[in-house]
């Protein structure tokens, strides 16, 4: 009766892990262009007036970054992400530095925004690939 039990258990067991083996697919709606977009403006260092590059660069192009408040409902327009837009136009162009040299700031709504800041700053490559 004892090892009778024993084998209903162990059969019991062996169906339950054998149902977890199967082979199983991920789908994702993430695909490989779009991490890497993402995580584009990352490889470009900020600098600014304030904390200019202590080593050589040159300087590749003039960016420009935009943040758009389109709807009443959406985020307001923020230097940040302009900054992060600049970024990504930068590494773009195989930049791995961006000199921001100003940040604006419209106040008055158009046919597009409802707020609007805009960075313009140069794209440089880094001396030392810092």
């Amino acid at each position: 009766m004892k090892n009778r039990r024993i084998l209903i258990i162990a059969l019991s067991c062996t169906g339950l892990l054998s149902a977890c083996a199967n082979n199983y697919t991920f789908h994702s709606n993430l695909n490989s262009q779009a991490v890497e977009t993402y995580f584009k403006p990352g490889t470009v260092v900020v600098f600014d007036e304030s904390n200019l590059p202590k080593q050589t660069y040159q300087t590749l192009a003039l960016v420009e970054g935009e943040s758009c408040q389109a709807k009443a409902n959406d985020q307001p327009a923020s230097a940040q992400e302009a900054r992060t837009q600049a970024r990504l136009n930068a590494a773009n162009i195989q930049a791995n530095g961006l000199i921001v040299r100003r940040c604006t700031t419209f106040e008055q709504a158009d046919n597009q925004c409802i707020s609007r800041v805009s960075c313009v700053g140069h794209a440089i490559v880094l001396g030392n690939g810092e």
